[in-house]
């Protein structure tokens, strides 16, 4: 299956810092960087070096040849690409010690994304596409309402979570990928198993993806319940372990895999990830996740 990723792209600025910043303090950073970024252009990174054929739909602003460049030499298809928006979306992360981060974003042209724009995007869909989805980008309502009336496969990662996204009806999303933090505001638990159990109560079509940072992760539908360790790893920087957890699971479903194998690579892929500095520029190729094929 093809797919589209309808999401946002970003120029990150990371700057390195001993410890997150505390109110009214100022604090000297000891390197800084700027990556593409945006949960969506990694999204779309990483399914396409896992193997899919990606379509990324977006708008950026001037000034982001970079990130059309980064897309395209990854294997995304950018014909999709709105290069009309007035601010490119960024981000500010600080990235400490243990290769924590903590983000600040300016979404930028990712919420000038009009219904008009949307129409179109979805004028080039067919059957076998796989819409994948994230919450950094305008109308997701109106796309969500969209991706039903076309009875589309949709993964959606409800990042960042806030109080529009947790009154929105879900019911037709096939694909759940979220972080603790987002199951809990959607769940209403704490708890992880429960956060999966009572999303599965919600919405029994579901398929529940659940990571857990440094405890792995959780799947579960309504007949199935999987739990994937993390890979070891020497954590770097943590910025893009989630998208490339995300992309590599999807593309793995998208080409037949099962959950198991699926969740897997995906966790292959995210701890090599974490080893290395960046968000887009971090993501692994096919062959470094799976290099015995």
């Amino acid at each position: 299956m093809k797919i589209l990723n309808l999401g946002s792209l970003n120029i990150d600025h990371v700057y390195e810092v001993p410890y997150f910043l505390h109110p009214g303090e100022t604090l000297s950073s000891t390197k800084y960087s700027s990556f593409p970024g945006g949960k969506g252009l990694n999204q779309s990174i990483a399914m396409a070096k896992a193997g899919s054929h990606v379509y990324h739909a977006g708008k950026i602003g001037p000034d982001s040849e970079m990130l059309i460049r980064v897309l395209q030499e990854s294997g995304v298809n950018t014909t999709l690409l709105d290069t009309t928006g007035q601010v490119t979306g960024h981000a500010i992360i600080q990235v400490n010690a243990q290769g924590e981060n903590c983000i600040l974003l300016y979404g930028g042209s990712n919420h000038e994304i009009s219904k008009e724009y949307i129409d179109r995007a979805f004028s080039m869909l067919q059957e076998d596409y796989i819409l994948v989805l994230q919450n950094e980008i305008s109308n997701l309502q109106y796309i969500l309402e969209k991706a039903r009336e076309k009875k589309l496969p949709v993964a959606l990662n409800p990042s960042p979570i806030d109080d529009n996204l947790k009154n929105m009806d879900l019911s037709g999303i096939t694909w759940l990928i979220m972080n603790e933090i987002e199951g809990a505001e959607l769940s209403g638990s704490s708890n992880p198993a429960e956060m999966t159990k009572n999303l599965i109560k919600q919405y029994p079509d579901m398929k529940i993806i659940l990571t857990l940072g440094d405890q792995g992760a959780i799947y579960e539908d309504r007949s199935c319940r999987y739990e994937q360790p993390v890979f070891p790893a020497k954590v770097k920087d943590t910025t893009a372990a989630g998208d490339t957890f995300t992309g590599y699971f999807i593309s793995m479903v998208a080409s037949g895999r099962n959950v198991k194998e699926a969740m897997e690579i995906a966790a292959r892929a995210a701890a090599i990830t974490v080893s290395r500095e960046g968000a887009g520029c971090s993501i692994p190729s096919r062959e470094e996740v799976l290099p015995e094929e």
